[in-house]
């Protein structure tokens, strides 16, 4: 969040918008000056984590639907602080509402993203929006500046996953652009070669692979992921010598090997939780998976710090613990968490858990969550919000957006078939 952004109460409109509530979506059209408020939350982005939230189809969705020009959104691109402004932040956000507003059919929006992408300091994060679009009518002629701009890196990093209509036709007329787009090919190719011929380490011993995580030399990661493959609880005590010290990709590869351990690792979980250590938030995730009746104290205990303290990411884990637990003491807390966090990442945990503690209560939620900023909180409000007439219609409109995510439109469309 830009530290300049002064969040609203949460009972305001404005802040509801600023947090991506599907409630501040409902009463827009009704509450003079809601779109003053949409071109300030595009312009001081208000989310807590620009990595994992989403904004930007709420936003372009309140534009279409309070009838609002892109020109404010388009003004703040080119405010003279672009160039001189260092945040690479400043108008991620105001660039991704521009494409969304594209894809809901607003083409006029284009064009400021295009001349962004021309003249703008983050100019690269307009292209690779332009290029995501998938219409090469909208970037005629932007593959001569991107050639003269990029060097080989820069040109891979533009190549999407999948086939796109926009590199395609820039690879016809650019032959750096064609080289990028063959290195890309080869380079998936030969990944799957590798991984079909790439050695197993299944003949190792423990031991082995044990003194090999430990000299975090080439072939480190692939000994811990073999290590959780065999769930061996010398994986445990690997944690515990390395989740202490400061992140490393190391520690990393610890915690998602982790994943695949069941049950077994609750004793062990338990004291990482209670001793609130370096392994703690690593206990937690166990706990949140696969703890039982006993956790419950200790999760609420967990939930109710986190929430008081405002560590809003901290409280995932006990959220998700306790809706799988159907710990209805906790139910207080959902409710609060759901209307005061301004991370809304958490709310598709915290609607998943109200639905399954208390699925009378979670109703409002379900049926406010399909206008909800972040697309768990629609996929999961698509399947269990309570048809009415109003609630069809969200329904069918969230199917057949074609901006819309794909999981929502399938839940969307399941759901109208029942």
């Amino acid at each position: 969040m830009n530290n300049e952004v002064v969040l609203e109460s949460a009972g305001t409109l404005h802040g509801q918008m600023q947090r991506g509530l599907g409630r501040a979506a409902r009463r827009a059209a009704d509450r003079r000056g809601a779109g003053e408020y949409v071109y300030d939350c595009v312009r001081r982005d208000p989310r807590w984590d620009p990595q994992c939230e989403s904004r930007r189809l709420y936003y372009a969705r309140l534009m279409v639907d309070l009838e609002l020009p892109a020109g404010p959104v388009a003004a703040h691109l080119f405010d003279p602080a672009d160039h001189a402004d260092a945040d690479e932040w400043r108008v991620d956000l105001a660039l991704g509402v521009l494409a969304d507003l594209v894809r809901l059919s607003r083409r006029e929006a284009a064009v400021p993203l295009r001349r962004y992408a021309e003249e703008g300091a983050q100019w690269f994060d307009a292209v690779e929006e332009l290029i995501d679009l998938e219409d090469p009518s909208l970037t005629v002629g932007l593959d001569d500046l991107v050639a003269a701009r990029c060097d080989e890196g820069d040109l891979e990093m533009l190549i999407p996953s999948h086939r796109n209509p926009v590199i395609e036709t820039w690879a016809a007329r650019q032959p750096r652009i064609a080289e990028a787009l063959a290195r890309h090919r080869e380079a998936g190719r030969a990944a799957r070669r590798a991984m079909v011929a790439a050695p197993g380490r299944d003949r190792q011993s423990e031991d082995e692979l044990l003194d090999l995580a430990r000299r975090r030399g080439e072939g480190a990661i692939a000994a811990i992921f073999e290590l959780g493959r065999r769930r061996t609880m010398a994986l445990l005590d690997l944690a515990e010598e390395l989740l202490p010290q400061r992140p490393s990709r190391y520690g990393g590869a610890v915690c998602r090997a982790l994943r695949e351990y069941g049950p077994e690792t609750l004793p062990r979980a338990r004291a990482w939780a209670a001793e609130r250590g370096g392994c703690a938030e690593m206990g937690l995730r166990i706990l949140a998976r696969h703890g039982t009746r006993q956790d419950v104290p200790l999760l609420m205990d967990e939930l109710r710090g986190a929430l008081g303290r405002r560590e809003w990411r901290a409280a995932a884990s006990p959220i998700e613990g306790l809706g799988r637990l159907r710990a209805g003491e906790a139910v207080p807390l959902l409710k609060s968490a759901w209307t005061e966090s301004t991370y809304a990442y958490l709310r598709p945990r915290i609607l998943t858990a109200l639905t399954r503690t208390a699925p009378h209560t979670a109703e409002s939620y379900t049926v406010e969550g399909l206008w909800d900023c972040e697309e768990g909180v629609r996929v999961e409000a698509a399947q269990s919000a309570p048809l009415t007439d109003d609630t069809r219609l969200r329904l069918q409109r969230l199917h057949h957006d074609g901006a819309e995510e794909p999981d929502v439109r399938a839940a969307a469309a399941a759901r109208l078939m029942t």
